[in-house]
């Protein structure tokens, strides 16, 4: 495993979560370098990215969480956040760090958000 995902769990609607994303490949010995990104993957549907960030700390969202996720990343920590607000139960998922575009070989085993009452 070269992408380690923690900080997901259960969560009432409206409430937060913040996920951590750690590189520990030496692959990613130039983090700094990639286009990191969180994907997510819902039951019954396939992977989509869902936020990014360049090296210079520009960010990029989807649609569906425009204005309620914000991500981060720490390159002398080789590490990548992903701070979830307003969350709805649509939003639940089994949640992924990887580079932008993917590495196939660097896939973690994510970290699941649930979001119920």
């Amino acid at each position: 495993v070269y992408l380690e995902e923690s900080g997901g769990g259960l969560v009432q609607p409206g409430g937060s979560l913040r996920l951590t994303c750690t590189a520990s490949r030496s692959i990613f010995s130039v983090f700094r370098g990639y286009v990191m990104g969180w994907y997510r993957q819902a039951p019954g549907k396939q992977r989509e990215l869902v936020a990014s960030v360049t090296a210079s700390g520009s960010t990029n969202y989807a649609d569906a969480v425009q204005g309620r996720f914000i991500i981060s990343r720490d390159n002398s920590k080789k590490r990548v956040h992903l701070k979830m607000n307003t969350l709805k139960p649509e939003d639940t998922a089994v949640y992924y760090c990887n580079t932008v575009p993917d590495s196939p070989d660097s896939w973690g085993h994510g970290t699941h958000v649930t979001v119920s009452s």
